[in-house]
């Protein structure tokens, strides 16, 4: 089981790789009771059974005890669960078999499904929940729409610099003022962290796009040497921060709750933090259209963005679901409205149309 993010790895190989691993990538890996479209029962509100694409480990646990079993309840409209990698779900689509009806991925993986037309054209008006949901125009795209937010942020120890806080990434890169080791992310965990270098250098983050590549990377010549890791999975900014191996560290945000509640002197700063979101799609060909709105529509709820959101560190996309959270869940959260203006979104279209040249470029730099 994996954590939400570890799809965008297949995304970072780039278009035309995603594209040549389709053909044969036709296997259903299946994670729950199987792929039926009906329950057989008599006497039941309804003999359908939806079949919902998501990532798996605790992001589906979320997902099954915030939206799909509540949904179930309401509706009799039973939810089962398939993970499966973007180049299956491609190859299914593409063979107009697609053994699931609705589709939770990173919108980046959306914006690749609608290239190659293999995701149905929303219609919103489907959507009751939509129309006054407030959701950002950046997640409201013609073949999918926004889900979760969540986030790459800075962390530190709070120990390290004797009472002092880095408050933007200007003090990331200030190693005479914030002495000590940094970490910062590779190209096998996410894309490179261009935009953190950048605004490092003074850039406002309304004017990040489209990136200056060569003002970042030489922004990033300035840190390289304080560098002693690039991190290449999830858990191993906790681990490097915990063992005091560095004092500061780009992570995604939620990755060190566990070790805070523990006592590590450890502390998120989320000015200058990257978005970005999971979000819903439906695959052509699903024969289940009618219930696949319905699942999207229910999920749009503020009270079940909310509910999510208490389970899982993932941020609403649906304003009104921050009143019924609690003070600690929704101060810690990449879209609470003290994030959302401190922050930026990362801009999916820049990096799909630029990411084959900044990843040979980032890999010859790394190896310099």
């Amino acid at each position: 089981m994996k954590d939400v993010r570890i799809d965008r790895r297949l995304f970072l190989r780039g278009v035309g790789g995603v594209a040549a691993g389709v053909a044969g990538a036709t296997a259903l890996t299946a994670c729950g009771t199987g792929t039926s479209r009906s329950t057989g029962s008599s006497g039941s509100k309804s003999t359908k059974t939806i079949v919902v694409r998501n990532s798996g480990g605790t992001y589906g646990d979320a997902n099954q005890k915030a939206i799909y079993e509540p949904f179930t309840k309401e509706t009799g409209i039973a939810v089962k669960v398939v993970n499966i990698e973007y180049a299956q779900m491609l190859a299914q689509i593409k063979q107009g078999r697609p053994q699931f009806d609705v589709i939770d991925d990173s919108m980046a993986d959306f914006v690749l499904f609608a290239q190659k037309s293999a995701t149905e054209k929303l219609d919103y008006d489907r959507l009751k929940n939509f129309k006054n949901a407030g959701i950002s125009d950046a997640l409201v795209t013609s073949h999918a729409l926004g889900k979760n937010y969540w986030a790459s942020v800075m962390a530190y120890r709070t120990d390290a610099f004797g009472g002092k806080k880095p408050t933007s990434w200007a003090d990331f890169w200030d190693t005479k003022t914030f002495p000590g080791s940094r970490s910062l992310q590779s190209q096998d965990a996410d894309l490179p962290e261009l935009e953190f270098a950048l605004l490092a250098d003074g850039v406002a983050p309304e004017d990040l796009y489209p990136l200056d590549v060569d003002r970042a990377f030489k922004a990033l010549d300035e840190i390289k040497g304080s560098v002693k890791k690039f991190w290449d999975t999830g858990a191993l900014p906790g681990v490097l921060l915990s063992r005091k191996e560095v004092v500061a560290s780009s992570v995604w945000h939620g990755r060190l709750d566990d070790l805070i509640k523990q006592g590590t002197p450890l502390a998120y700063q989320w000015n200058g933090a990257r978005r970005q979101s999971n979000g819903w799609g439906i695959p052509k060909g699903t024969d289940n259209l009618d219930a696949a709105y319905k699942l999207i529509d229910f999920s749009l709820r503020p009270e079940v963005q909310a509910h999510f959101a208490e389970i899982y560190p993932m941020g609403p996309v649906v304003p009104a679901a921050y009143k019924k959270l609690s003070t600690a869940t929704a101060g810690n959260l990449a879209s609470s409205p003290a994030h959302l203006k401190s922050g930026f979104d990362l801009d999916v279209e820049w990096w799909i149309k630029n990411q084959d040249a900044v990843l040979k470029r980032w890999q010859e730099w790394t190896h310099a």
